[in-house]
């Protein structure tokens, strides 16, 4: 069993090294090491508050290589894909796995050899759509189309083109699905909540004019008794 103090070194050697700007495999097996101990995986705050410095760092990390190479940029992002992944930020490895992709996309001009299959673009598709993120799997989707070209009649891979084309088409329904149940559900949301505070007002209004039809009907009564008193005074009065 890792010792608690160890831990803590080791938590504190991660952190500067990320600040450090240590961006290697020793760094990985640092986390590695930390992720292992028992008192680290039961823990859900130490990995809150690890995803929250690696966001912070993340950001800071792209702002600092803003004018460096794109294998610079590349290798930051693979590093922190990598980070992400292994402390369970799904969110974030997704998303850096798409700038990542779109920016080999961009250089592809330049650096063919950074070319985006449609495979990765399928692959990467598939993994948004399979962690709930529909829209960027619905964006990947469209990458996929793109780089997958125009199907050619006579090519020995005919067969395979027309399937890879219905894979991409079934996983862009699927995103699309989702995306419109979300929807969906959003507007069924809004009006629920509309509906209560419609219900809430007119609830209210009614209440309101419940106690001022109330209101007037203790003056109502009032009034008929004190004329009623007035009548038998002046009855009284008379007879006197």
């Amino acid at each position: 069993m890792t010792h608690p103090a160890s831990v803590a070194q080791e938590i504190s050697l991660f952190r500067s090294r990320i600040q450090n700007r240590w961006i290697d495999d020793v760094t990985i097996r640092v986390l590695e090491s930390i992720l292992v101990s028992k008192d680290v995986q039961s823990s859900i705050e130490f990995k809150s508050v690890l995803k929250l410095f690696m966001r912070d760092e993340s950001l800071l990390i792209f702002g600092e290589i803003a004018e460096e190479s794109v294998e610079i940029k590349l290798t930051c992002a693979e590093f922190l894909v990598r980070v992400f992944a292994m402390i369970g930020d799904v969110e974030s490895c997704l998303a850096l796995r798409y700038e990542a992709l779109v920016l080999r996309d961009e250089m592809a001009a330049v650096h063919p050899e950074l070319q985006v299959t449609c495979k990765e673009w399928l692959t990467f598709a598939e993994h948004s759509l399979e962690n709930g993120f529909h829209s960027i799997a619905n964006q990947a989707c469209e990458k996929a189309r793109m780089c997958s070209g125009a199907i050619h009649l006579e090519s020995d891979d005919f067969l395979h083109d027309v399937h890879v084309m219905e894979k991409i088409d079934r996983l862009k329904d699927s995103a699309l699905l989702k995306i419109s149940s979300q929807s969906v559900q959003a507007q069924a949301k809004a009006y629920s909540k509309q509906k209560k505070v419609k219900e809430s007002t007119q609830q209210l209004v009614i209440s309101t004019e419940t106690q001022k039809g109330s209101s007037l009907f203790r003056s109502g009564i009032k009034k008929h008794n004190l004329r009623k008193l007035h009548e038998y005074r002046c009855l009284r009065m008379l007879s006197g």
